[in-house]
């Protein structure tokens, strides 16, 4: 969706997607947004709540099996196990997500993690292919003119462009932009504090190959988890940088991540987004 500085503040329903890297601030903006007549639209929590729920429940109830004392009290129907993630706290979806590596260090068999990375990324287009329906939604039923679409860090790894053009049809496309110095804190940040993360067949296949010949491994279940995890990482953002470029070249616009961080209310937000429409 293409428009100039007037068409968007004039645009009575305004539909926003934020485009970038996890954690350059679409979920605070969003969540600052809420309380300005914005429905915030977490691609991560649709995919948990619908088209993961089950899987994930799944897995909890797989581990909680593993204790004898549970195990009694699940059979009986005793008890019973709730996903209750929220837009907030999606570690359901991420502790479901899992890194590769040791079983002993929680790590997931190769072919079991790329089924789950399989699951991730169909639920991820088909929570992308809501996106419309949701911002007639966040109108009909919940009363909120203006809707905001937060997609996921993984969005530009997806190579149906179908699903990228309808977003792009629906809404206007922001993305995020990272300074060097940002990409250097999420790095940094990133191998303080490892987490699974969906990685494109091709690049999981590449990439752990070279790992096996930098460290002289041989099998998935030899690797530390975590390790994999901040070594695959800046390789990971590397390729993902020039991904959503392009699709902000293509469809949309972009801003700078500390102007976002900056924007304190919904005045500054739409004040921002004119300004890059006006580039």
């Amino acid at each position: 969706m293409r428009m100039d500085r007037q068409e968007f503040l004039a645009w009575p329903r305004k539909r926003v997607t934020l485009l970038g890297m996890s954690g350059v601030g679409k979920t605070r903006l969003a969540n600052m947004l809420r309380n300005d007549d914005w429905f915030h639209y977490s691609v991560d929590y649709r995919i948990g709540t619908r088209y993961l729920d089950e899987p994930i429940l799944d897995n909890i109830k797989t581990q909680a099996m593993q204790v004898p004392f549970l195990q009694e009290l699940l059979r009986s129907d005793s008890i019973y196990i709730s996903n209750n993630i929220t837009v907030d706290n999606l570690a359901p979806l991420s502790s479901f997500l899992g890194m590769l590596g040791n079983p002993d260090l929680g790590g997931l068999a190769l072919s079991e993690f790329k089924r789950r990375q399989q699951l991730h990324l169909s639920g991820e287009l088909a929570a992308l292919r809501d996106v419309e329906q949701f911002a007639e939604k966040a109108k009909i039923i919940y009363g909120y003119d203006h809707f905001l679409n937060d997609v996921s860090g993984s969005f530009c790894e997806i190579e149906d462009q179908s699903i990228i053009n309808a977003v792009a049809a629906n809404t206007l496309m922001i993305y995020i932009k990272t300074s060097p110095e940002d990409e250097a804190f999420l790095i940094e940040r990133a191998a303080r504090n490892p987490k699974p993360l969906y990685y494109r067949e091709s690049f999981l296949d590449e990439q752990l190959a070279e790992y096996y010949r930098e460290s002289g491994l041989e099998y998935t279940a030899q690797i530390d988890p975590a390790d994999f995890v901040r070594w695959v990482f800046p390789r990971l953002f590397k390729t993902r940088l020039p991904r959503y470029q392009h699709i902000a070249d293509a469809h949309g616009y972009e801003i700078s991540a500390r102007d976002a961080f900056e924007v304190q209310n919904a005045d500054e937000f739409l004040q921002l987004i004119g300004d890059a429409l006006d580039h």
